[in-house]
């Protein structure tokens, strides 16, 4: 019986050299922060978003990514990013680092305008080929996860979930949250069938995951 939800294969060589030389060198920059829909620069090239909970990693994989240990800017405060960043990558393609989800702390009229503007651009980008979910190896799909999967699911998004920082859980211990991820996968439509597990500290499916961008039309 074919495993569901595999995670997805090494790259060949041209895919893996396609995906080096999309990210080569310093040719990625932050372009700006968009608070509103009117913000959002004009629809002219590809464009992939990256969306996870807060503290799951999203701007270390971006920097990873993009070999550009800056880029994106971590914070150790949840929910501090409060806008949809977009990153130029060479002349072809955005990045677009959404706001991190899951903060507690943040008052409810913030969250709920951090809420429409998502909605508003998840169902309004043309341009949008794909949405990376980030999920923390070490705890698996949460409930705030299933709500923007869902959110996909009814944007006719389709997101490929990204399994992040691998490197802190122990091979044995992995099966288990794969197994959970697989099986809260089945329920979303929109959900690529094929996982992508990552380390930013140690390099690890970087390379594929240059490979997909790269591959996206």
């Amino acid at each position: 019986m074919k495993l569901s939800f595999p995670v997805v294969e090494e790259p060949d060589t041209a895919a893996r050299e396609k995906g080096r030389k999309l990210f080569a060198g310093n040719n990625s920059d932050f372009l700006k922060g968009v608070v509103a829909m009117s913000g959002l620069p004009s629809a002219d090239r590809i464009e992939v978003c990256f969306a996870g909970r807060s503290n799951v990693g999203k701007s270390t994989l971006i920097n990873a990514l993009t070999g550009r240990t800056r880029l994106a800017r971590a914070s150790n405060t949840p929910g501090r990013t409060q806008e949809i960043n977009y990153f130029t990558l060479a002349d072809s393609h955005y990045l677009v680092d959404l706001p991190g989800y899951g903060y507690a702390n943040a008052p409810l009229p913030v969250i709920e305008k951090w809420q429409r503007l998502l909605k508003q651009y998840l169902s309004g980008r043309a341009t949008l080929r794909r949405a990376f979910v980030l999920v923390d190896m070490r705890h698996g799909i949460k409930d705030v996860d299933e709500e923007i999967m869902s959110l996909l699911d009814s944007s006719a998004v389709t997101f490929q979930v990204v399994m992040t920082k691998a490197d802190k859980v122990k091979e044995k211990d992995r099966e288990k949250v794969m197994a959970q991820v697989r099986e809260k996968l089945s329920k979303h439509p929109a959900a690529f069938p094929e996982l992508v597990i990552t380390s930013s500290e140690k390099g690890d499916g970087i390379p594929t995951l240059r490979a997909i961008i790269a591959g996206l039309d």
